[in-house]
């Protein structure tokens, strides 16, 4: 309550603010909040009365903020950012990995290498609860710096926004085509061997089409522009189908070597990208999250 007796807006009301303002839609701002869409709108209802302004126009199609909204918001965010900070102080003067920690992961990373390492560190750390988010590098970065999540597990050979990072381990391409391709029969490719062939990439926001590109233009080989995929299982697919051909991290082979339509050979000298933690530059639990990635190094090496 405030001195004249009102009550004030909660933290959780100012995040499914800040959730609704910036996807402009109260199903995706429920799930990136972790609640339901009936308790989302109830929350922001009672800040609306609150405050006693109206902070969105709503109807069937769409979610707009008035001008209210948006300013309120902007503030919002500020709060939440101090809030983060906070938090962070005081956990990091623990020294101990416990609570929620909520983790932003890509999606060529995601199903390939978090089941092999989350078993380790909730052996080392039982009171740590993690909250994975799977999303693609810039609204990874864009979350981090907003205070939405606090770790992120990617690809550091990009721009992060300033965060700092520690490597983990590097993750080699490998070459994938159809088992009736001309290049299926070499043990060993080289990366002059992929020159006029097309290549089948990831859609724009995945580092690993970043990483490819240059290696088709190095190569002589040309992108099919025609197909962009969403995922790896969408790109092995079409690979499979004959359409093209791609690289593949090495990380995710295993879900993938084991079917006869596919072929999939290593580079003699292989191209890769450089898999790590990064954090907001300066964050009091820097140390913490150390000792999280050297759990899951060992993890994931002893799981090879």
């Amino acid at each position: 309550m405030t001195e004249a007796g009102h009550p004030k807006p909660t933290l959780r009301q100012l995040e499914y603010l800040v959730a609704v303002a910036d996807t402009l839609n109260f199903r995706e701002a429920a799930d990136r909040c972790f609640v339901t869409q009936p308790a989302l709108s109830k929350q922001l209802q009672q800040l609306e009365a609150t405050l006693g302004v109206q902070l969105f126009e709503r109807d069937p199609r769409r979610v707009l903020p008035t001008a209210a909204g948006r300013e309120i918001a902007r503030q919002a965010r500020d709060v939440l950012r101090q809030v983060d900070r906070l938090v962070e102080t005081a956990q990091g003067m623990t020294g101990a990995l416990r609570g929620a920690l909520r983790v932003g992961v890509i999606p060529t990373i995601a199903p390939y290498l978090v089941p092999r390492v989350v078993p380790a560190v909730r052996r080392a750390f039982p009171e740590l609860n993690l909250m994975l988010r799977e999303e693609r590098t810039p609204e990874l970065v864009q979350g981090l710096n907003e205070g939405r999540l606090d770790l992120l597990l990617l690809d550091i050979d990009v721009e992060l926004g300033g965060a700092d990072a520690e490597l983990l381990f590097t993750d080699e391409f490998v070459f994938a085509a159809p088992a009736s391709h001309p290049l299926a029969t070499k043990d060993v490719l080289s990366v002059a061997d992929l020159k006029s062939a097309e290549i089948l990439l990831l859609e724009e926001g995945h580092c690993l089409r970043n990483h490819v590109l240059p290696l088709c233009t190095r190569a002589g080989s040309v992108e099919a522009v025609d197909f962009r995929a969403s995922s790896l299982v969408t790109l092995v697919e079409m690979v499979k189908s004959g359409i093209g051909v791609t690289l593949l991290p090495e990380m995710a082979v295993q879900a993938f070597e084991s079917d006869p339509a596919l072929a999939i050979r290593p580079f003699d000298d292989p191209p890769m990208r450089q898999i790590g933690l990064a954090w907001r530059s300066g964050s009091a639990r820097a140390g913490e999250f150390r000792r999280l990635g050297d759990v899951m190094r060992e993890a994931y090496a002893a799981a090879d």
